[in-house]
């Protein structure tokens, strides 16, 4: 029994060991802009896309008057500029069960749902849990489409709620962070001083489904859903901006950076 566990062990920092020589790098192209209306809000909380309506729907997170801005496939805006998000935004995403744009708010705001008129504004919203359906009252959501599934950066660590708002303690995934390939206590506070904290995105890409931004190199950092290993490296280009809170998302393919100076948000592939 003693030889089998070891041998076991011994697998196991193999298959951790090739997941990490097989790392991948390459560098993100500007393909995108989506200027922001108006003069409030600094820091950009989500964008999402909605297949159906073929609209990127982007948003300000700090107050419900900020703006909530809809853009066409070329980033042509096609919303007045005084349609505000009606609700304290964080996070943003597509729902295909319902063809609606979800959310969740902050602090206690909960999840809630945009109604959208024939054109696809939002006339009003709906909340679909009432309360911190999350980890912190920053936290930004990422939406599983395929598993209905949301998830939240918490630390080191990526936690997991249904769609009924109930955290699935059993399905918490701990990231490593590639310091000599082992989970250390060191990778909390190293992640406090180099990555986005608010926001993890999720790309539904093989054994590359999450996303942290990591603004000191600056650069995306793709890791494995399954084992928490780093996967892939997405370096920025010269001059994109990056931030330890907010302004990441990904959304229709892209990555997203909100340039606080301009008012944009800036998409990336």
């Amino acid at each position: 029994m003693k030889k089998k566990i070891i041998g076991l062990l011994a697998l196991s920092f193999l298959f951790s060991l090739t997941e990490t020589q097989s790392q991948t790098t390459r560098v993100l192209k500007k393909t995108i802009e989506l200027q922001m209306p108006g003069e409030e809000g600094s820091n950009g909380a989500s964008v999402a896309w909605h297949p159906i309506q073929k609209k990127y729907y982007a948003s300000f997170a700090g107050n419900a008057i900020y703006p909530l801005a809809l853009f066409d496939v070329t980033g042509k805006k096609l919303s007045s500029d005084d349609l505000e998000s009606q609700i304290d935004v964080r996070g943003l995403w597509y729902n295909p069960n319902t063809n609606l744009i979800c959310g969740n708010g902050y602090k206690e705001n909960g999840w809630f749902s945009y109604i959208l008129d024939k054109n696809g504004i939002p006339e009003d919203f709906s909340i679909l849990h009432n309360g911190q359906y999350q980890p912190s009252q920053q936290s930004v959501g990422s939406y599983n489409t395929k598993k209905d599934l949301l998830y939240f950066l918490n630390g080191i660590e990526i936690v997991v709620y249904n769609k009924y708002g109930e955290q699935l303690t059993d399905s918490t995934i701990r990231l490593s962070l590639n310091i000599d390939n082992e989970f250390l206590d060191e990778d909390e506070a190293y992640l406090e001083a180099n990555f986005n904290t608010t926001t993890v995105v999720f790309t539904g890409i093989l054994k590359s489904e999450f996303g942290l931004l990591n603004y000191t190199k600056p650069q995306i950092e793709l890791y494995n859903m399954k084992s928490g290993a780093h996967t892939q490296i997405l370096k920025l280009p010269d001059g994109a901006p990056a931030f330890n809170w907010f302004n990441f998302s990904f959304a229709n393919g892209t990555y997203w950076l909100f340039d606080k100076d301009n008012r944009k948000w800036i998409g990336y592939k």
